[in-house]
Formats: C-alpha cells, sequence, structure tokens
C-alpha cells in the first residue's frame, strides 16, 4: 500500500519550499516591492513564470510567507501549553521555542516587520488573529508566573520580550551555525527569563 505521495508531488513540495526560502531571504535584503518574480525564479534555478505554477502571484507568496510562520508559532506556542509543567517550566519552554524560531527565521521577521501592510487584506486579517491568539497564549502562562498582576502588566511584559528576542538575531546573523550560535541562544533565554520573571 503507497502513501499517494509520487516522486513529482515531492519534487513540486522541495521547488515550492525552495521559492519561500529563498522568497523570504530576498524580501528580507531588499523588500517585498525590490523583488522581482524574475528574481525568485533566478534563485531558485527556474524562470519567473514558473514561480507561478506554485504561486498565484508575488503577494500570494508574501502571504504564504506571513501565515505560514503565524500559523507554526501559534502551533508550536500550543504545544507548550498542552505540554504542562509548572508556570517557570511552561515560561522556559515557550521562550525556548520563541527564540529557536527567532534564531531560526530571522529573514522572516524582518519581512513581517517591513512588508506586513502590502498583505492582501485577507492574509493580513489571518496574520493579525494569530499573533492575538499567539500574544493569549503567553499571558495564559504569564498569569500563573504573576497571579497577582493586570493583564496589561503581563501583556507588556510579553511584548517587550519579543522586541528582545526579535531583535537579536538582526546582531547576530554571521553567527548561525557556529559554536557561539548556542551562546547566542542561552543569553536570550536567560535574559527573557529574567525580564519576565523580575
Amino acid at each position: 500500500m503507497t502513501s499517494g505521495v509520487t516522486e513529482r508531488d515531492r519534487a513540486k513540495a522541495g521547488r515550492q519550499a525552495a521559492i519561500l526560502r529563498e522568497a523570504a531571504r530576498l524580501f528580507a535584503e531588499r523588500g517585498y516591492s525590490g523583488v522581482s518574480l524574475e528574481d525568485l525564479g533566478a534563485a531558485v534555478g527556474v524562470s519567473g513564470p514558473a514561480v507561478y505554477r506554485h504561486f498565484e502571484n508575488k503577494q500570494a507568496l508574501l502571504g504564504a510567507i506571513l501565515v505560514g510562520v503565524s500559523e507554526r508559532l501559534h502551533s508550536g506556542g500550543r504545544a507548550v501549553v498542552a505540554a504542562g509543567g509548572s508556570p517557570n517550566e511552561q515560561l522556559r519552554a515557550i521562550i525556548a521555542f520563541h527564540a529557536d524560531f527567532a534564531l531560526t527565521d530571522a529573514d522572516v521577521i524582518r519581512v513581517q516587520d517591513r512588508d506586513l501592510a502590502s498583505l492582501r487584506d485577507e492574509d493580513r486579517h489571518t496574520v493579525r488573529r494569530l499573533q492575538r491568539e499567539y500574544v493569549e497564549l503567553w499571558i495564559g502562562i504569564l498569569s500563573e508566573v504573576h497571579p497577582t498582576h493586570t493583564e496589561s502588566d503581563l501583556r507588556v511584559r510579553a511584548h517587550a520580550c519579543f522586541g528582545l528576542i526579535n531583535s537579536t538575531p538582526y546582531s547576530s546573523r554571521g553567527l548561525r551555525g557556529t559554536p557561539a550560535d548556542s551562546t547566542v541562544r542561552g543569553i536570550l533565554e536567560a535574559m527573557a527569563f529574567a525580564a519576565l520573571t523580575a
């Protein structure tokens, strides 16, 4: 009995993943408006028009990147909560999850910071909804760590933590994949936990 996935299906999925990865890199470097479909095709070894076999247009490609990462964050945050543990254990786990995301997907963070407004309305609403729900997961954990604090206090803490973690990969791009990468990760996680439990 076969899974129904053919070699052609795998090749198509691989090409689509490569387009998404290279689009994130190019959008991060040049901005959404500074990248053409021909640039994207050249980056993955196909013609510009061949990109249309995978994505309707460049805006749909941007949507796939930003909606996709928002879905991954949301599902990863839910998995942390579902795993249980003490409040501090959950806090350490979701910090580690987010730090891993930031260090792995720094290009996507740059694209979202700069090009969120270029999304189609439907995709932008989806991203915003998933982001709000992700923040609520953090606030749920923080409310257990700080049961006497107000929701607005916890919201400020969560967003400040995102700022700390999300900005650091910009200054450590050359360290990814090196022994120093784990040092950066450890510093980020320790600083975030200290700030959130202060």
